[in-house]
């Protein structure tokens, strides 16, 4: 039998606006001081009305382009009915037939299938819901109400059902979050609740004689992690098959049920049947009026764009001559991080050998200091310029690396990082590269006179007797060349 995975994915991506989606309230992740950024409209008093965050539809607008959705030029709002402790309005408003975007794309590359373009229905503007807190200790106890997260505005991204596995659902999410955080739509942290994903999978089987079977679909709810998105389809796909084995149903027996996602325990667990649209009663809002965009404003929301990760990616392989996984390195890292990048290349000259350093030495040193790229001290003008030296055969990578360190280790101490104290490292260290092999070949004829034993091993063929040889010389002559002090021991042990 021919199993297929179909996965759908509806991303919710909080906006990094000031204040919330319809009210004056703050957008502030503030879990430990629980229902202060509340107003009568949050907590739906009678008589209240809502007036459109304008910032709001512009970051929706923008969002939208990133995932190349077509913008509508009239939209309107509805209203989403259910009943649940942290809608205290007892609806929610939301986009129903008019969203704002629509018939948009994103393309994956996976291992196992190469690049995927996953289709993306729509995506829509609408607030969010509060949080309910519950006692999971299972000795019973309370559960609480937090509404400062009610009214946040956010876009909801509802894919085609075009993932077939969960590796691919894992990295459609990371490039929605990756545009997300370029265009500065919103940071996605995941902790925080920023970005939160459900997933709604089932099974298409057909067997020999070309009978098509599917099973009925479970749509797993707020997932927040990446990980966590690919572990519960890869688990849920199981369960489906196993219960068909089980039960022979199919989706035209049980209707869609939504499950939850254990991540302690790695299982799905069934919540309720799910609601259909027609069981939210959705109305047109009757307290917000349609809004309409024109191509220009449009068009200037698309001009404040940056270049997006994709595009990014492409451009790094080819100007730079990165292989797609280094592009993929720096790109992952973040806007300021790639831009940094891109900077320290122009500024040496060599986009491999900026991508080495700043992917392994920088991003070392960020990680151990726990910062970002903006914390950073040594600006890419500098690390620019100490590589051009390497490139110009001033300095020995060797070298270079000790300069990188100093400077790191003097800013923590206050002191300067520039052009001139780069120089001023490399005169007083005695870094600067010697190419007159007459002065090198003056210092390995000490060496191997003060270490006679190890130049009789070289010679009795033990390779790694030299390599105490090179150390003593390098401490001599810190500008030398490695590889060429090598070969000169070489040449002197064995020619004598």
């Amino acid at each position: 039998m021919k199993i297929t995975t179909i996965i759908g994915l509806e991303v919710h991506v909080q906006l990094m606006t000031e204040s919330k989606l319809f009210c004056e309230d703050l957008n502030l992740f503030n879990p430990d001081n629980p229902n202060v950024q509340t107003c009568p409209l949050t907590i739906g008093l009678p008589g209240t009305l809502p007036v459109l965050n304008r910032h709001a539809m512009h970051l929706g607008i923008k969002g939208a382009l990133g995932l190349n959705l077509n913008i509508a030029k009239f939209t309107k709002w509805d209203r989403k009915h259910y009943y649940y402790p942290d809608l205290p309005k007892g609806y929610q408003i939301s986009q129903y037939d008019l969203p704002f975007s629509y018939d948009g794309w994103l393309d994956v590359e996976t291992e196992e299938n190469g690049k995927r373009r996953i289709g993306i229905i729509r995506a829509h503007l609408e607030e969010d819901a509060g949080k309910n807190i519950h006692d999971e200790s299972g000795r019973g106890g309370d559960s609480q109400v937090d509404l400062n997260r009610a009214g946040t505005p956010l876009i909801e991204i509802v894919s085609e059902p075009d993932i077939r596995t969960s590796e691919e659902a894992r990295l459609y999410l990371e490039e929605v979050r990756r545009i997300m955080t370029y265009l500065e739509v919103s940071d996605c942290n995941m902790q925080e609740g920023s970005l939160r994903c459900d997933a709604n999978v089932n099974l298409h089987m057909e067997n020999d004689d070309g009978e098509k079977i599917a099973t009925p679909i479970v749509e797993i709810k707020n997932l927040n992690s990446f990980r966590g998105v690919e572990a519960a389809i890869t688990y849920e796909a199981s369960r489906q098959l196993k219960e068909y084995e089980k039960t022979g149903l199919t989706i035209d027996d049980k209707e869609k049920r939504t499950f939850g996602w254990d991540a302690d325990r790695g299982i799905t667990f069934p919540q309720r049947e799910k609601e259909e649209a027609s069981d939210y009663r959705y109305i047109p809002c009757p307290d917000l009026i349609p809004v309409t965009l024109a191509d220009a404003e449009i068009d200037a929301v698309r001009q404040e764009m940056c270049e997006l990760p994709p595009v990014k990616r492409k451009r790094f392989i080819d100007d730079y001559d990165l292989s797609e996984y280094d592009a993929s390195v720096i790109v992952d890292q973040g806007r300021e991080f790639s831009d940094y990048f891109e900077n320290v290349a122009k500024q040496c000259g060599s986009g491999k050998q900026a991508c080495n350093w700043v992917t392994q030495d920088a991003l070392r040193e960020m990680n151990e200091r726990s910062i970002s790229i903006s914390d950073f001290a040594l600006p890419p003008t500098e690390l620019g310029t100490l590589l051009g030296k390497i490139n110009a055969n001033e300095i020995t990578i060797k070298s270079a690396r000790e300069v990188f360190v100093d400077l790191l280790t003097g800013a923590d101490e206050g002191q300067d990082v520039s052009v001139c104290r780069i120089e001023q490292i490399i005169e007083e260290k005695g870094l600067v590269f010697v190419s007159d092999t007459g002065e090198l070949e003056g210092i390995i004829a000490d060496v191997i006179a003060n270490n006679a034993k190890a130049a009789e091993d070289f010679r009795g063929g033990k390779q790694a007797a030299v390599g105490a040889l090179i150390g003593q010389v390098m401490r001599q002559i810190k500008g030398a060349d490695p590889k060429t002090v090598r070969e000169l021991l070489i040449q002197k042990i064995t020619n004598g």
